[in-house]
């Protein structure tokens, strides 16, 4: 088992930054590739982010690519998501999840088995 804990999440206006912090235990990250998903209300989650366990690739989604960076700290077993130049259209409950090595895809919700409790962003235009 590993347990996840968000952190960072927060109010801000548009067009400014936040930087979230997903920390794990029980688990090294470094086994691991992770991703990072949000949820507005009345909406599926959607796929954001994600590292692989080396932090040699990433992946985003379309909606935020250019503007989010995902980062690993293996060291410290925290994955990261800086976001910049934010939209009220970002604000969501962000979830960080860590992905199994049988998953086919970084995608979809399940490719991801373990997840932390959310951290609430709010953008305010």
């Amino acid at each position: 088992q590993v347990q996840l804990v968000e952190s960072g999440g927060g109010l801000v206006q548009a067009g400014g930054s936040l930087r979230l912090s997903c920390a794990a235990s029980g688990r090294t990250l470094r086994r691991y590739d992770m991703g990072w998903f949000r949820q507005a209300p009345g909406k599926e989650r959607e796929f954001v982010a994600a590292i692989t366990l080396s932090g040699s690739s990433t992946y985003y989604g379309d909606s935020v690519k250019g503007r989010f960076t995902i980062s690993k700290d293996n060291a410290k077993n925290t994955v990261y998501l800086q976001m910049n130049s934010l939209k009220p259209e970002d604000t969501a409950v962000y979830y960080c999840a860590v992905r199994p090595t049988y998953s086919s895809t970084y995608y979809y919700e399940r490719d991801y088995a373990y997840w932390g409790q959310g951290t609430q962003v709010t953008v305010s235009s």
